[in-house]
C-alpha cells in the first residue's frame, strides 16, 4: 500500500516524471562534454606538446556530472516509486554533490574564459615564434591553427607565414578568442542551466521524503 496520500502523491509521480527528464538531461550533458572533448576541430588545437589543458578541465567536469545524472536518474525513479526514504535523502545527497559539480563547470567556464583564451594565444604565438630546438615542429602547429581556425599570423595576418591567405582574413589571436568563447559559453550554460533544473528535483525529492516519514510516525 502506498505511504502517500492525496497531495503527496502528485508530488511522488511529478518527482518520477523530474527524474525522467532528469535521466535525458544527463544524457544531453553526457553528450555534449563527450562531443566538446572529441571535437576534431579543438583536439588538433590543443594536441601539440606543451599545450594548455585548462580547457578540457571544464569539459571532464561536464562529462562525469552527465555520467552521474544519468545513474542519479534512474535511481530517483526507483527510490519514487518505491517510495523509500533511504533512497530518496540518498538521491537528495547525489543531486547536491552533481549540483555543485555543474555549477563549478558553469563558473570555471566563465571565470576562466580570459585565462583559458590567453593560454592558447601564447601557445599559438609560441609556434610562429623563431625556435632554436630543431625536434621542435613549430610549423606544423601554426599551420594546424592556420587550417582549422581560417585565420593567420599574430596580432595581423601575416603574408609570410600564409603567402596564399585572402585579404579578408583575420588574425589568429582573434580567431582563437572567437572559436574558444563559442565552445566555453556551451559549458556555462549547460552547466548552470542544468544546475538550475536540480534545485527542483531536490525540492521534490525532500518533500516526498518528509511525507514518508510523516505518514509513518502517523502509523
Amino acid at each position: 500500500m502506498s505511504k502517500v496520500q492525496g497531495g503527496m502523491k502528485c508530488v511522488k509521480y511529478l518527482l518520477f516524471i523530474f527524474n525522467f527528464i532528469f535521466w535525458l538531461s544527463g544524457s544531453m550533458v553526457l553528450a555534449v562534454g563527450v562531443w566538446l572533448r572529441c571535437d576534431p576541430d579543438t583536439d588538433q588545437l590543443l594536441a601539440g606538446a606543451g599545450a594548455p589543458d585548462s580547457f578540457f578541465i571544464a569539459v571532464y567536469i561536464l562529462i562525469c556530472a552527465g555520467g552521474l545524472m544519468m545513474v542519479v536518474g534512474f535511481f530517483g525513479c526507483f527510490g519514487a516509486m518505491r517510495e523509500s526514504q533511504c533512497l530518496l535523502a540518498s538521491f537528495f545527497a547525489c543531486l547536491l554533490i552533481i549540483f555543485g559539480a555543474e555549477v563549478v563547470a558553469g563558473v570555471f567556464g566563465f571565470l576562466n574564459k580570459e585565462q583559458i583564451v590567453d593560454e592558447v594565444q601564447k601557445f599559438y604565438s609560441s609556434s610562429i615564434a623563431e625556435n632554436s630546438d630543431p625536434n621542435y615542429n613549430s610549423t606544423t602547429i601554426a599551420s594546424i591553427y592556420h587550417t582549422v581556425l581560417h585565420c593567420c599570423g599574430g596580432s595581423t595576418p601575416d603574408q609570410a607565414l600564409c603567402p596564399d591567405t585572402e585579404e579578408d582574413t583575420k588574425d589568429c589571436l582573434t580567431a582563437i578568442t572567437d572559436f574558444f568563447n563559442e565552445k566555453l559559453y556551451i559549458i556555462g550554460f549547460v552547466g548552470i542551466g542544468v544546475a538550475g533544473v536540480m534545485v527542483l528535483g531536490m525540492i521534490f525529492s525532500m518533500v516526498l521524503c518528509c511525507a514518508i516519514r510523516n505518514s509513518r510516525e502517523i502509523i
